[in-house]
């Protein structure tokens, strides 16, 4: 999995590429948590991801959550085999994708 941070103003892109499992979504956790000060909308761009599992999901989530006291959250480019995972989960009624 790959990383990269894009900082706009309170914009913060997160550009995910590779599988968001559990051994790479901890990495993930990390960059949120240790970058979203002053932030107002946090962007993650899954144009290049390929897979998401339960544990990248807990991330979205956790990262949800926190934007919601700040500012906000949306998910874009996401590919057909995310978007079916958030179909059949139901966080494509909780998440902003765009």
């Amino acid at each position: 999995m790959k990383i990269d941070k894009i900082q706009d103003g309170a914009c913060l892109t997160l550009v995910i590429s590779g599988r968001m499992d559990t051994m790479t979504a901890p990495d993930v956790d990390k960059v949120i948590k240790d970058g979203l000060d002053d932030v107002k909308e946090l962007v993650f761009d899954f144009k290049n991801l390929d897979y998401i599992s339960s544990a990248g999901l807990r991330v979205l989530l956790a990262a949800q959550k926190i934007m919601n006291k700040s500012g906000r959250m949306v998910i874009r480019n996401a590919g057909e085999s995310v978007m079916d995972v958030f179909e059949v989960t139901g966080f494509s009624s909780i998440l902003t994708i765009e």
